[in-house]
């Protein structure tokens, strides 16, 4: 180690078990999550990732995992309960080659740092089961930075909010969660996974995030957390397009004018090939009147044989510092 790295590199964070190489000027950090019973990278190479959710192995696609299997495709092909398969004609789709031992749809637990939850998962034809497993440190922030506040149902506000892992996660601390998709089957998939959670009242409301962010500016409301998770590209209920170059400066600055004035916390994730964290950073500096105790960087996970597989950019700020809870 250069002795410049010697001298900036300091350790890094609470949220997981692994190491996170912070510098001390940028704090640009490498975070994955804690071990998790219920989930599993088991290997990854050759564009594809072999994951056990619960008692279920399944194959995907994965672009970024360029290197070599560890394991064999005979090990594979063992192994795994399901295994997707593009389509052809449209990349984008694709169908599932499943087992006759492998249940669809099936539960899996997710139990770490005050937090009890159920996430139903399904086989979709895009490839998705219904959770991002990277996101389990993000659950535990929110839930943390929740709880620090202090304060009777802080109001949080979850963007292109998908099947609701950070939505329960928020919940399940105490907040008031308006949850936001413009997909109603998605909404569908949020409620159960809330139900059997065991939670209740979480505000569910199908639209697109660009229109309800700013008729809340409109009406005054301000929220103690902000989440997005945005895709590339997406359409809203009425067939408004969302093209995430072109938007998420615009709608950065409108939700930060969201966010109330004593206690907040912000988060962002991207899972887009072109985007690197520092332009989330320069966005985010820009954007903000202030970003206190930011953290910034890639979200990973490791498979059995050490192999880090990115898995998209965060940014995420706060008005309270866990490091000192």
């Amino acid at each position: 180690m250069s002795e410049y790295l010697r001298r900036h590199t300091t350790r890094a964070s609470l949220f997981t078990h692994s190491p996170i190489h912070s510098f001390a000027h940028y704090n640009m950090q490498l975070i994955t999550p804690a071990p998790w019973s219920d989930y599993e990278l088991i290997d990854s190479g050759k564009f594809t990732k072999l994951e056990r959710f619960g008692l279920y192995v399944l194959a995907r696609p994965e672009p970024q995992a360029i290197w070599d299997k560890s394991l064999s495709d005979a090990e594979w092909d063992q192994r795994a309960h399901a295994t997707f398969t593009r389509d052809r004609q449209s990349p984008e789709r694709g169908d599932w080659q499943i087992k006759p031992t492998m249940r669809d749809p099936w539960t899996i637990a997710f139990q770490q740092q005050g937090l009890n939850l159920t996430f139903k998962l399904a086989l979709t034809t895009f490839k998705h089961v219904g959770i991002f497993p990277e996101q389990a440190n993000n659950w535990a922030y929110i839930y943390d930075q929740i709880r620090a506040f202090n304060m009777p149902q802080p109001k949080v506000l979850n963007l292109f909010a998908y099947t609701g892992g950070a939505s329960l996660a928020a919940r399940q601390a105490g907040a008031d969660v308006t949850h936001v998709d413009a997909v109603k089957p998605v909404i569908s998939w949020a409620r159960e996974n809330m139900e059997q959670s065991g939670l209740d009242n979480v505000r569910w409301v199908v639209d697109d995030a660009v229109k309800f962010v700013k008729r809340e500016l409109r009406r005054g409301n301000r929220y103690n957390g902000i989440i997005l998770d945005p895709p590339a590209y997406g359409r809203g209920p009425d067939g408004e397009k969302w093209v995430l170059e072109e938007q998420l400066n615009d709608l950065l600055k409108a939700c930060t004018a969201l966010l109330d004035d004593t206690r907040f916390f912000f988060i962002i994730n991207l899972y887009s090939l072109g985007f690197s964290s520092l332009i989330l950073d320069n966005l985010m500096r820009q954007t903000a009147d202030s970003v206190p105790n930011a953290e910034w960087g890639e979200l990973y996970l490791t498979d059995n044989y050490h192999k880090r597989l990115p898995l998209g950019v965060f940014y995420r700020f706060s008005s309270v510092s866990l490091l000192n809870e």
